[in-house]
């Protein structure tokens, strides 16, 4: 459990708890405006204890690429089209879906393409 677990379970035990006293305390009330005034802050307690709760619980949504292959693949070395510099593999970035890389050298980006074998 790490801390922002663990400080996210005080503060929602510590808000519901609140937000439960505020809720039983309105039976007690005498005037009418002071009922409401508790019902409505026992309700901000609660919707904020269990948002903080859906907060901590959530899970990270994890992405997962693939790649087929048609058939035997070689490995070519990645080369600017501008100034023909050597491109590290690390400088490649995925946007919407497209591979493009950046020269490290003239700062050209390129989309890499993939050039038929026939």
């Amino acid at each position: 459990m790490n801390l922002k677990t663990a400080l996210g379970s005080i503060a929602v035990a510590v808000l519901l708890f609140f937000g439960i006293i505020f809720a039983w305390s309105t039976g007690a009330s005498i005037s009418v405006e002071l009922k409401a005034t508790r019902i409505i802050i026992a309700a901000m307690l609660f919707l904020v204890g269990f948002g903080i709760a859906y907060y901590i619980t959530k899970k990270p949504k994890t992405i997962v690429q693939s790649v087929e292959l048609s058939g035997q693949m070689k490995a070519v070395a990645l080369k600017c089209p501008n100034c023909s510099a050597s491109v590290d593999a690390k400088e490649i970035k995925i946007v919407t879906g497209v591979p493009y890389a950046t020269c490290p050298y003239c700062g050209q980006t390129f989309e890499i393409a993939e050039e038929p074998k026939w």
